[in-house]
């Protein structure tokens, strides 16, 4: 595990959460309050003890194999997010009916890739054991593996019970949710325990209008994990996309590593660049998967994946400031981008470098729709929309410059520029508020060498000061 990309296992687990419920059609907390339930549901049954953690992890992942199945759903229900967001609300039609039938591939597929995630993370046996059966029912007409009563692991009982709660009671009322429940004992779930849950249903979800009372993280849920499995499990949602998350992480590190950024911002840099597709589990693959321009509507889901982002990363503490990275992934330097609109002043050089590195990585990467660019091909383009004024060139410069595991950054070097390309070779490096000794060693030259190119810049410039002759070559385009 790469150290920057470490994160808390509570936070990478909320994340996941959230994933799932966008996945699943559902409000970005649905997962954190069918925790609360469960836990509440536990606790009542069996008093205190380590179960009600175990309910309460189950019920945070019981989406998170979601991703790994949406295409599937996508061919059954035609729309795989609110396809799933009515099998939960109870609100499907005949024809979805009848494709439910035949879920129990996307069932094995869900529970595995759940599983592997838990047993990834380092979560407890029980956890695991939940979430690899965590679609079985009390009559053995469940899945992946139609368990019976009592073979089913009795937290997947509290996780179904609390999961149809929580949506059945917000999309149909308290009263039909717990009719619902009722007709469902020794068929869905055991019958007394759903007498249980109907017995505090009402004072249970009048206490989810309150935040949960503020505890500190036990230390065995800080223990450090990879973002990075977050990453994948974003980018399972289109098979086409496939460790897309982790290598735009490694490129933009090494792209701001070459523009001079602080190791700080680095880190924070390529954690954004692995949760930025976060909102892309809110859009339906069937507009994913379109050969074509978009229709308005298909695009203005689209334009809302950062803010889904920005959503999400802004309940998880840990997240936040990558977060807000990620939220502006899209957004273009001449206002014309997502979701916000913004334009090149409101534009951070982490900004800059994460929509170049990630246009750089779709233009390399295959669609269904057209094969990968070559590396000159995709230099080429990005350089053409730089040009155009959407890109930061110099986050271009350095983007393509990683790519190919350059040490250096070539210079964005205007044709009438006063400026041989070694003194805005410098010039790039001192603006970004490099020492002469830093930018001696970065390039391979002497101090005394970059101080006699550093006053040809001020001679030409007719500046004094690094900062106005960073002032005055960005005004002039030069860097």
């Amino acid at each position: 595990m790469r150290e920057t990309d470490a994160v808390e296992l509570e936070s990478a687990m909320l994340c996941l959460s959230v994933v799932g419920d966008l996945s699943m059609g559902q409000p970005t907390d649905q997962s954190r309050r069918a925790a609360r339930l469960a836990q509440w549901l536990a606790q009542t049954c069996d008093g205190a003890g380590d179960h009600i953690e175990v309910a309460r992890q189950v019920s945070l992942l019981r989406w998170s194999g979601c991703t790994a199945n949406a295409e599937d759903f996508m061919r059954l229900l035609g729309d795989d997010v609110a396809g799933r967001n009515a099998m939960l609300s109870q609100t499907l039609g005949p024809a979805g009916l009848r494709a439910m039938r035949k879920t129990a591939p996307q069932a094995q597929v869900h529970c595995e890739v759940a599983g592997d995630i838990a047993q990834t993370l380092g979560l407890s046996a029980p956890v695991e054991l939940g979430l690899r059966h965590v679609f079985e029912q009390f009559d053995g007409e469940g899945r992946p593996g139609g368990l019976r009563h009592p073979e089913v692991p009795e937290v997947v009982y509290q996780v179904l019970l609390a999961g149809d709660l929580e949506i059945l009671s917000r999309v149909h009322g308290v009263e039909s949710a717990l009719e619902w429940i009722a007709g469902q004992g020794n068929r869905r779930y055991p019958a007394a325990l759903a007498a249980e849950l109907s017995r505090n249903a009402e004072d249970w979800l009048e206490a989810l209008r309150e935040p949960p009372a503020s505890q500190s993280t036990p230390p065995v849920l800080k223990a450090p994990v990879s973002l990075t499995l977050v990453g994948d499990v974003i980018d399972l949602k289109i098979p086409w996309l496939a460790g897309y998350s982790r290598r735009s992480a490694e490129l933009v590190r090494d792209a701001a590593k070459l523009w001079g950024l602080a190791e700080p911002a680095i880190e924070q840099l390529g954690k954004a660049a692995l949760i930025h597709g976060v909102g892309r589990a809110a859009v339906p693959n069937r507009i994913w998967n379109l050969p074509g321009p978009l229709l308005d509507g298909d695009l203005e889901q689209v334009r809302l994946v950062p803010y889904w982002t920005s959503r999400a990363c802004k309940q998880i503490a840990e997240l936040e400031i990558p977060g807000k990275i990620a939220a502006n992934a899209y957004e273009r330097l001449d206002g014309s981008g997502y979701f916000r609109g913004l334009d090149g002043d409101a534009l951070q050089p982490e900004h800059r470098l994460l929509a170049a590195a990630l246009a750089w990585q779709a233009l390399r990467c295959v669609r269904p729709w057209r094969p990968a660019f070559s590396d000159s091909d995709a230099e080429r383009l990005l350089l053409d929309e730089a040009a155009q004024g959407r890109f930061d060139p110099r986050a271009c410069q350095a983007v393509i410059a990683a790519a190919r595991g350059e040490s250096a950054v070539a210079p964005c070097k205007s044709n009438n520029s006063p400026l041989s390309e070694r003194e805005t070779q410098i010039l790039q490096c001192i603006s970004m508020g490099g020492s002469n000794k830093e930018v001696a060693r970065q390039l391979g030259i002497s101090p005394s060498t970059v101080r006699t190119h550093v006053e040809s810049v001020f001679r030409k410039l007719q500046c004094t000061t690094r900062a106005a002759a960073t002032l005055k070559a960005l005004t002039l385009g030069l860097i």
